[in-house]
């Protein structure tokens, strides 16, 4: 993504009181503020981030409206005057202070790839956009593979497995209904898109994704979908679902042939080769690694908000130690991740990193590790969680920071 740097146009603040969103510990509901911004600047208004000002506020033009909105949804606002928006403008864009202003222009577009048959507890994402009230659109395969990609301009991977493996949960759920179900729905739709196999309709798959990133889309990926994306890149020309998911054995020396040149975010890693294992290669973080719940935090980076916009968007919060959760892919092994991505965040002192971002062509990817931020071992089959019990979740507000900055330009502002 180009943050584009305007050095001599100002930004007109207009002589109206403004409607300020603090986003530290004062806010009532960080998570449904994001989706107040998110929709007021979808109906063609225009939003500032304050970026590390009070945890990342929003300010506006004080609307009459805009303040009801923040009353029913329960968001935290101030009604300021023009002379306190220019002090607060003034201090943000003061050259020692570790802040920036970021104008909110344009609300992307957005799709969650998510099979038909999907669960509101299968992903974060997903339970996230629906509890701020931010409108998406469901894709799968069909579309992907039929050129509506085009039709968006951000993309959320749900916890898909596109290594054609099905999650790998062979060896514990093969018999149970819910399984069986899911390999017959994955193999219909592979059929009717003329492939003989679901991992080569996968393939396709994430071709055409890395097409739409290369293009200019913006790609978000949790848990599974992170690194069994790049390992579908790396394994175009090879076959590594064994028999029990594609019908036929896996190539022969499958390490000699991966192409690491041909991923987003991993490198040098190796296949889980034996199709009863639980993982899918050695990118992933095992839990006897993490050690015990109680310790388990890892810390969001702090980047120059004048100088790398983007990262400290992707990390705005009230705290930057946030509590762990696990996942099938739960973290990334720090040695495997190329020189060229960004860490967002990680574990100090470890090698085990939660959070990067990284540009591929035009476009960009963000990969974040977990399940659910506030479920912290979330089984098959539990229930949704109630993000109204979490609604100053920072693990959650993570996610929602990815929606917003597709439509930040970044422009030096005068008062």
């Amino acid at each position: 993504m180009k943050i584009i740097i305007l050095l001599l146009l100002p930004i007109f603040i207009s002589a109206q009181d403004k409607l300020l969103i603090p986003m530290d510990f004062s806010q009532e509901n960080h998570l449904k503020a994001y989706g107040i911004t998110f929709n007021w600047v979808a109906e063609n208004n225009i939003a500032d981030w304050l970026l590390n000002y009070k945890g990342g506020s929003f300010i506006f033009d004080y609307s009459e409206n805009l303040a009801q909105i923040c009353r029913i949804k329960g968001v935290t606002f101030q009604q300021i005057s023009q002379n306190e928006a220019i002090d607060i403008y003034t201090f943000v864009q003061d050259e020692n202070q570790n802040m920036e202003v970021i104008r909110l222009e344009k609300s992307p577009k957005i799709a969650v790839y998510v099979p038909p048959n999907f669960q509101p507890w299968d992903d974060a994402v997903t339970l996230a956009l629906e509890y701020a009230e931010v409108k998406y659109d469901k894709i799968w395969a069909t579309e992907i593979l039929t050129n509506k990609l085009e039709n968006y301009d951000w993309l959320h991977l749900h916890h898909e497995d596109f290594t054609g493996q099905y999650g790998k949960f062979y060896s514990a759920f093969r018999t149970a209904p819910w399984y069986i179900e899911q390999q017959n729905m994955y193999e219909s739709e592979a059929k009717s898109l003329g492939f003989s196999k679901v991992s080569e309709m996968e393939k396709a798959v994430v071709r055409e994704i890395k097409n739409f990133v290369g293009n200019g889309g913006f790609l978000f990926a949790m848990c599974s979908a992170t690194d069994t994306y790049d390992i579908a890149l790396a394994t175009q020309e090879i076959d590594i679902a064994d028999w029990m998911y594609d019908g036929d054995g896996i190539d022969s020396d499958i390490s000699s042939k991966l192409n690491y040149e041909n991923t987003f975010a991993f490198t040098d890693f190796k296949i889980e080769e034996n199709p009863l294992v639980y993982e899918y290669s050695d990118i992933d973080i095992q839990q006897i690694e993490i050690g015990s719940e109680q310790n388990d935090y890892f810390t969001l980076f702090d980047f120059s908000a004048k100088f790398d916009p983007v990262p400290t968007m992707l990390t705005q919060n009230h705290i930057n130690v946030i509590h762990g959760f696990m996942g099938q892919t739960t973290m990334f092994r720090k040695e495997l991740i190329k020189k060229s991505v960004t860490i967002l965040a990680e574990r100090e002192g470890t090698n085990q990193v939660r959070y990067i971002h990284g540009s591929f062509g035009r476009g960009t990817f963000t990969f974040y590790g977990g399940h659910d931020p506030e479920d912290y071992r979330h089984a098959v089959g539990d229930p949704q969680t109630e993000l109204s019990l979490f609604k100053n979740s920072p693990g959650y507000r993570l996610i929602l920071n990815n929606i917003l900055f597709p439509a930040a330009k970044k422009k030096k502002q005068k008062t």
